[in-house]
């Protein structure tokens, strides 16, 4: 089982005591769990490949998968949730297994048994970072989708694809200005050390999806294939809980260490929802399962 992620990221730190202690146990030790943290088994891509062809059982990932199956954009889609309790409830509903089930279909050779949290991503700079105009000219580094590299352009700003193993380099040597990412991950990747502003704009509330290797699945008892899906709901579920949790306290950390953090005031937050409507109307445009599936997660109560 590999990840990306430090093992204090709430996901990460979740696969240990949930989904490995509640897989041994449920299983009677007949299934071992060995959670990889940190890309010991590789970069994102790495993992997706490896739990398409078998090479490792089971993979936390973000969406790396997204041009193929471009319904896990969903996961990136800006301003989506109220708030972090409405994304929960929206990863914890039948929306997650509709999804799982259309995921199937389109990758034969994996199961996605649950969505935990990413993080709700804010942005970090070197160069003053207050306020929405502040983006012009600076250079950020972004994952390799269409959204996140969108929303810094429709910003002002350049917007390279830099792996996360790479990304504190980059930062400390300038090759890029900043980032954007959930404060768990610039805790977790001390971030903090290299970057001196943060705004708190929480465009996107990010998941990380649990996919299991159907042919190594499709092998197991019919109790040992529930124990899983019953670990892999649990361990979403207590990773949302605790990341929910973790946000105050990483603020007031990444102050204490000198990171001038400023939160987004709802006339700013609403300036950014217009400064990137060329970007969500081209995907509503492009994307014609966007609409309905949008609706019914802002309809989520």
């Amino acid at each position: 089982m590999g990840d990306n992620w430090n093992n204090t990221h709430p996901m990460a730190a979740a696969l240990d005591s949930v989904f490995k202690t509640q897989v041994e146990k449920g299983t009677n030790g007949t299934i071992k769990v060995d959670v990889y943290h940190s890309g010991t088994l590789g970069n994102e891509g790495d993992l997706w490949s490896g739990v398409r062809n078998g090479t490792i059982e089971v993979a936390i990932v973000g969406t790396p998968m997204n041009q193929e199956f471009p319904t896990m954009m969903i996961s990136d889609w800006p301003f989506l949730y109220r708030d972090l309790a409405h994304a929960k409830k929206v990863w914890t509903s039948p929306i997650a297994d509709e999804i799982n089930a259309d995921f199937h279909k389109k990758f034969p050779s994996v199961y996605m048994m649950g969505w935990g949290p990413n993080s709700a991503r804010t942005f970090t700079s070197n160069k003053k970072l207050t306020s929405v105009s502040d983006f012009k000219g600076q250079k950020f580094r972004m994952p390799g989708n269409p959204i996140h590299i969108g929303i810094a352009q429709n910003l002002g700003a350049s917007a390279q694809v830099i792996p996360l193993g790479e990304l504190f380099s980059a930062l400390e040597t300038g090759v890029v200005d900043g980032q954007d990412n959930g404060m768990v991950t610039v805790v977790s990747q001390a971030l903090n050390e290299v970057q001196k502003y943060l705004y708190e704009t929480n465009h996107i509330i990010a998941t990380l999806e649990i996919l299991v290797n159907a042919p190594f699945f499709d092998k197991l008892t019919a109790d040992q294939q529930k124990v899983i899906r019953e670990a892999a709901k649990a361990t979403a579920a207590k990773a949302w809980d605790d990341y929910i949790a973790s946000v105050d306290k990483d603020r007031q950390f990444l102050k204490s260490k000198g990171m001038t953090v400023t939160p987004t005031s709802p006339a700013d937050r609403q300036k950014i929802i217009d400064t990137i409507k060329p970007l969500t109307d081209k995907l509503y445009a492009e994307q014609a399962w966007a609409k309905a599936l949008t609706d019914k997660i802002r309809a989520v109560k």
